[in-house]
């Protein structure tokens, strides 16, 4: 599935509940982001808590502003993560793995950690 590429772009894309069950979610994010019309809309919930450096401490506070310096909207206490308009983004980050046993998020149910490096941005 993460090589899919549709034909055409989208207006509207929406994750409820599904990032904390994939391996690189950042890489995700950042494809959802190219995907989008340019006046299209991504929303998702995020538990920034789930993304992790290679030593098992959060990233969650640099994954943050990373995120937010390309442009997209954080709901904390919502884990509500927004984009309005399509565009290239770039995340200063390398996914290295993920941990498919990590435990439970801000549901309360078992959860894919994922673990990343910082890497230059291009």
């Amino acid at each position: 599935m993460a090589d899919w590429e549709p034909a055409r772009s989208d207006d509207l894309i929406t994750c409820v509940h599904g990032l904390h069950y994939v391996g690189d979610q950042l890489g995700a994010i950042v494809r959802a982001a190219g995907r989008l019309a340019p006046d299209g809309r991504f929303a998702a919930h995020f538990d920034p808590e789930s993304v992790r450096h290679r030593d098992g401490s959060s990233a969650a506070r640099p994954v943050l502003a990373a995120l937010r310096t390309a442009g997209f909207g954080c709901r904390a206490r919502r884990h509500l993560l927004e984009l309005d308009g399509g565009r290239a983004v770039r995340l200063p980050f390398a996914c290295l793995g993920a941990d498919p046993a990590a435990g439970p998020n801000c549901t309360g149910q078992s959860v894919v950690g994922s673990y990343y490096r910082a890497a230059p941005a291009v």
